[in-house]
């Protein structure tokens, strides 16, 4: 499983084209809450989601301690920021989720809007994701990665 720091800074054994490692721009204005889209960052599947009110609801009573996984890995805060709905999104955006689609379990790509937490279900051995991409069921050990991010304007928001 590739850590934050390879995901952010590239694996000495694994080498991309120039092109497949620089920062990714994307419009998210047709996103409407519900609506996700997927672009690919670094070989990976990026899932940008715009989610809806209910979705917000549902993430933030979550008792951190029950967790799997209490570390928000969100590679825009520090290492050990705990997995807060607030910490999985970005200041003033937090409708917004923008993670790597990859379960932490086998490096699967999990199913959004699935699952008992209605965020993703990883079809192959069943880890479950809260909204936020908190790892809430099965053998996955951590959360989903949420790569560095930024909004560059209030449509268009750059990975990497």
């Amino acid at each position: 499983m590739a850590d934050l720091s390879e995901l952010e800074h590239g694996s000495a054994e694994h080498t991309l084209p120039a092109e497949a490692q620089a920062p990714v721009e994307v419009d998210v204005s047709s996103l409407m809450p519900g609506m996700s889209l997927v672009v690919q960052w670094r070989g990976k599947p990026v899932v940008v989601r715009n989610r809806t009110e209910q979705e917000m609801k549902d993430g933030q009573p979550v008792n951190l301690a029950e967790l799997k996984d209490p570390i928000a890995r969100n590679a825009n805060l520090p290492a050990d920021a705990p997995a807060t709905d607030a910490n999985r999104t970005a200041p003033g955006k937090e409708a917004w989720i923008v993670m790597v689609q990859v379960c932490t379990h086998s490096g699967c790509i999990p199913v959004g809007q699935q699952g008992d937490f209605g965020g993703w279900l990883c079809p192959c051995h069943g880890s479950q994701y809260d909204s936020a991409g908190r790892v809430r069921k099965g053998p996955a050990p951590e959360n989903m990665l949420v790569p560095a991010f930024q909004f560059i304007s209030d449509t268009k928001i750059r990975i990497g």
